[in-house]
């Protein structure tokens, strides 16, 4: 469901995506190719990370660069009353390489449509908060299946839907007298930890599939190049397949995808 620049790479048949990447890989270094093929093997989508209401720059930012890190290719985004925004000082390039989807529609319960949309696709859904815990540790967490972490706002936390939704609460370890740990530090804890406990895991199916693995490729080619979308209609006009064929519609409805890769700064300026 990756659609950068305008091109819904997932409607192109196998043979014709292969083909596009290595006509695209004609334009791309070496280097960033080699650079690539390294760091697809550790790429999952196992993890999810969802974000509710997150409205500070620097935290969104924050937590987009540590998936990224980390290797968390997907990330949900629920407004249903903050603008997810970055700031491009903060997030260093890595909104280039992960997938952003945001739930915003104005007159939807975005809460809901997120959790029905991820657990439609097999998700565990952990809501994380200091209070009435089903797990207290991070050990704890199943990975019989994969698990979507969820963050609330700065201020609140997870709102009472979101919690209500949720198939289980996280409270991470604390042992101070404060509250709760910043946003970005509760991000970079959960995600270490349990993408940390799937890489000691070969029974588990968090890598990408080699389809995917082509698709994230793919995206991360028309990104990397300032007329990678360009260059990808005149190929696909060549073979005569451009525009590509409708997708039949989703349910429940797909959230919006945002190429974050090209809305960061204009996110930052507006």
């Amino acid at each position: 469901m990756m659609q950068p620049r305008g091109i819904p790479i997932h409607r192109i048949p196998p043979e014709v995506r292969r083909e596009l990447i290595a006509y695209l890989g004609q334009f791309i270094t070496e280097n960033k190719k080699e650079r690539i093929r390294q760091v697809l093997p550790w790429r999952t989508r196992y993890v999810a990370l969802v974000l509710e209401d997150i409205y500070q720059p620097q935290n969104a930012s924050a937590t987009l660069r540590t998936a990224e890190i980390l290797g968390v290719q997907d990330i949900y985004i629920v407004e249903n009353w903050n603008a997810y925004r970055l700031n491009p000082k903060v997030v260093m390039g890595a909104s280039k390489w992960v997938n952003l989807y945001r739930f915003r529609h104005p007159q939807a319960n975005n809460t809901r449509r997120c959790a029905e949309y991820l657990r439609a696709r097999g998700y565990r859904l952990v809501a994380t908060s200091p209070y009435n815990p089903t797990w207290t540790s991070l050990d704890d967490i199943p990975l019989d299946r994969p698990v979507a972490f969820w963050f609330g706002s700065e201020l609140e936390g997870l709102s009472d839907e979101a919690l209500a939704l949720a198939d289980g609460i996280l409270r991470i370890p604390m042992y101070g007298f404060t509250e709760s740990y910043n946003i970005s530090v509760s991000v970079g804890i959960t995600l270490f930890t349990i993408v940390q406990r799937l890489h000691q895991r070969d029974d588990l199916p968090w890598r990408l599939t080699p389809e995917e693995q082509e698709e994230v490729t793919l995206t991360w080619y028309l990104r990397i190049l300032e007329r990678g979308d360009a260059l990808a209609r005149h190929f696909l006009k060549e073979r005569g397949l451009w525009p590509l064929p409708s997708a039949p519609a989703e349910s429940p409805a797909p959230p919006e995808y945002d190429d974050e890769g090209q809305k960061a700064l204009e996110a930052f300026s507006s």
